[in-house]
């Protein structure tokens, strides 16, 4: 496994992260296999958040890892709060009442990292900077992030804060590439070439923002994975040949494209499978050439100007 430095350095995180959304109805012996596979793989960041399963990943995690200082020391826990029944919630009573739940389902004294889960327009940033505030002198968040976050809304927050926002995590995947998509079609009268997130993706490389790259085997909004999928017959096609080529199962090829971007973006990835998890793994065993990784951008339906 390779290992990334996260934003400021502070942080020293496996270059693949395994996201726990899907683990809340699992047998905590399935939950336990998984992580401990994981581990075995190199991986030590895991990503949650209050919302998933109603807090229940976290509670399944925490009693599938035996949750103890000894393990806890050789881990990364980051979590998000800010999602509500129908609104997002920004005010400094939710994220402090979220993270004291985070950490009572997670059976640890502190989170290494919270991210800001999605945009709260009614965000009062001086309310959260006093919340940030509060968790980090008292030593229960050691780090802060957002999600789904354009440059102005990190510039706006980070006004405030005392602390530096190191994550931004973002839909990302072969097929799911409006990130960069703009950057290859400046000044051009086409659909590419609009900035949909005032260039996110260099903003976070000037100001060493992580990029985590949420759904990498999605396309659309959750409408299905494209790995096996006859809709995209030619990206499969190419996604088979190079990992024919390179020796490393198919499932590899999306995460590796991902890894080779000089971002150093982080994928979470979601699978709750441990043979497709140690497969995925294999990612990190190699690097795609230039030519590979466009290619893989071309097979995707991208035409390059």
């Amino acid at each position: 496994m390779r290992y990334i430095n996260i934003g400021n350095g502070e942080i020293k995180a496996s270059a693949i992260a395994l996201g726990c959304m899907r683990i809340a109805d699992k047998p905590v012996k399935e939950v336990a296999e998984l992580i401990n596979t994981a581990l075995e793989e190199g991986i030590n960041f895991f990503d949650h958040a209050d919302i998933y399963g109603g807090g229940k990943s976290e509670e399944v995690f925490a009693e599938a890892i035996e949750m103890k200082p000894s393990i806890r020391e050789k881990i990364i826990i980051q979590t998000k709060c800010g999602i509500r029944h129908g609104y997002y919630d920004f005010s400094k009573e939710h994220i402090l009442k979220s993270v004291d739940g985070s950490l009572k389902r997670l059976k640890t004294d502190y989170i290494d990292v919270l991210l800001l889960h999605r945009p709260d327009t009614l965000m009062e940033p001086e309310e959260v900077a006093e919340a940030f505030s509060i968790l980090h002198s008292s030593g229960k968040v050691r780090n802060f992030g957002v999600s789904n976050f354009n440059p102005m809304q990190i510039e706006l927050l980070s006004k405030y804060l005392n602390q530096k926002l190191i994550i931004n995590q973002l839909q990302f995947s072969i097929m799911h590439t409006g990130m960069i998509d703009s950057g290859f079609n400046v000044n051009m009268k086409v659909d590419q070439s609009i900035d949909r997130d005032g260039s996110v993706l260099e903003y976070c490389r000037l100001k060493n923002i992580t990029i985590q790259a949420w759904s990498p085997f999605q396309y659309g909004f959750f409408e299905g994975t494209f790995l096996d999928n006859e809709k995209f017959k030619e990206l499969n096609d190419k996604i088979d040949e190079i990992a024919a080529k390179k020796g490393v199962p198919s499932i590899a090829i999306p995460i590796a494209w991902i890894l080779r971007h000089p971002a150093k973006i982080q994928p979470i990835v979601g699978t709750t499978n441990p043979a497709r998890l140690k497969d995925i793994c294999k990612a990190s065993e190699i690097e795609l050439t230039r030519e590979e990784w466009y290619e893989l951008y071309r097979a995707a339906g991208n035409k390059l100007p």
